[in-house]
């Protein structure tokens, strides 16, 4: 499975021009990282896609660049424990690593590149995306298309797959951790993959692809997510922050994120994508999502001239 595996559900209008990705490669503290590129070098901007549980830079890839137009250069990292990123100690894995990586990847690429660069994050990479953009303070946007704080108890439920173990369970799998924190267990086994696109057969493959949501994670990782503390969003004026938000998306309620996003401090604009599910695909959501990132691009680059 690739970016053309996804591909092949967005309307064809958006995948004739589809730029396939580069696959290219950072060395970072013993990790291997797999980073999914698209070059511009004439582009004003840039654009780092941000993929949550579940995902990695190829099934991202079509919906990221078809949005983000042909004029943005855009690369894609995979996370530790997704895609092709390689880590010598998957079990060792946590949420800390996550954002550490991120914050380390914002400023090598600022380093070598000073074009402004936007974070978008899908799914759990929205939080990413705020709070490396709030570490950092190297980012020009910050577009999320769900803001899922999980000190949230109702944010927690509706990520688990059970509901109602959502509420208890920071205490119960920090209880856990110093047992079985090395554990693997299949992502599937703790979120409900059906609810990834309104479409069965995107959520089906979703759920299958070995590198992306038919993968495992160590339940000490879930816990470490469970429990890390987001840089609150009174505190967080780093960056302008756009929230894209599915309407239809019945896994990650957007009025959660909307009500997170209502708390920021910065510059906010909410945009919701109508008709869409957690996987934004279907119109006219996916081409209001364009033009929400278009709008994006632009006032970036205008501020940067």
């Amino acid at each position: 499975m690739d970016y053309r595996s996804y591909a092949q559900f967005l309307p064809a209008r958006y995948v004739e021009d589809l730029a396939p990705p580069i696959g290219t490669w950072w060395q970072w503290r013993g990790t291997r990282v797999h980073i999914s590129r698209a070059p511009v070098p004439e582009a004003d901007v840039r654009v780092m896609v941000i993929h949550g549980g579940g995902g990695y830079s190829g099934a991202l890839w079509p919906v990221a660049t078809a949005t983000a137009g042909s004029d943005v250069d855009v690369l894609a990292p995979d996370l530790p424990l997704y895609g092709d990123t390689v880590v010598a100690q998957p079990s060792r894995v946590r949420y800390q690593d996550w954002v550490a990586l991120l914050t380390d990847l914002v400023r090598a690429e600022r380093a070598a590149d000073p074009r402004p660069l936007i974070l978008f994050g899908a799914s759990m990479g929205g939080m990413l995306a705020y709070e490396v953009a709030a570490r950092t303070g190297q980012v020009a946007a910050v577009v999320a298309t769900c803001l899922l704080d999980v000190s949230d108890p109702a944010a927690r439920a509706a990520a688990t797959r059970y509901p109602f173990l959502g509420r208890p369970a920071p205490a119960v799998l920090r209880a856990l951790d110093p047992a079985l924190g090395r554990l693997r267990v299949p992502i599937r086994w703790l979120a409900d993959m059906t609810q990834m696109s309104t479409d069965p057969a995107l959520s089906r493959l979703c759920a299958a692809d070995p590198r992306g949501g038919g993968a495992s994670v160590p339940l000490g990782f879930v816990s470490s997510w469970m429990s890390f503390r987001h840089i609150a969003p009174e505190d967080f004026t780093a960056a302008p922050v756009t929230l894209v938000a599915p309407t239809a998306d019945t896994w990650t309620p957007p009025e959660l994120s909307i009500r997170f996003l209502q708390r920021v401090s910065a510059p906010t604009t909410l945009v919701t994508l109508e008709n869409c599910g957690h996987y934004p695909i279907e119109e006219p959501g996916l081409d209001q999502l364009r033009t929400a990132m278009l709008t994006v691009r632009d006032q970036v680059a205008a501020q940067a001239d």
